[in-house]
């Protein structure tokens, strides 16, 4: 009796469903990661429930009433637009490595505040406070 033997194939592995897995989780770790917006600004919030003092030889004061009017180290400017505080900021500082403090009232509109920090980073402002006011920590 003879018999014959059948022809051998080459195995064929199929990559498609391998493809597809890998692109799902390349997908799933996209989605996933969290990024982190850099801002140009470094800021350092004072504590509100301690007394913290800036002990500077020079710095740069900003000050914002409750009506927006701004003030650049106890000078008024002419009105809250970006290129009068531009200009007055650049006549004021002679470096930006400079500590700016930044003091606005409590009613002060939030968009003063925004546009002080915005010209500052475009200026290249880097070390930015804010002041707060000393407020006792109430029990409850």
């Amino acid at each position: 009796m003879k018999l014959e033997a059948l022809p051998v194939e080459d195995p064929k592995v199929n990559l498609t469903s391998l493809i597809d897995v890998v692109f799902l989780l390349l997908i799933f770790f996209m989605i996933s990661t969290s990024f982190e917006k850099q801002t140009a600004l470094q800021i350092a919030l004072p504590k509100a429930s301690q007394d913290t003092e800036l002990v500077q030889d020079r710095t740069l004061e900003i000050a914002i009433d409750a009506e927006g009017r701004m003030y650049v180290n106890e000078n008024g400017l002419l009105d809250s637009r970006p290129a009068t505080l531009t200009a007055a900021l650049a006549e004021a500082a002679e470096s930006r490595d400079i500590p700016v403090v930044l003091r606005a009232d409590a009613n002060t509109p939030h968009h003063y505040v925004v546009t002080v920090m915005d010209v500052l980073a475009r200026m290249g402002f880097k070390n930015l406070s804010i002041a707060a006011s000393h407020e006792p920590e109430e029990n409850l």
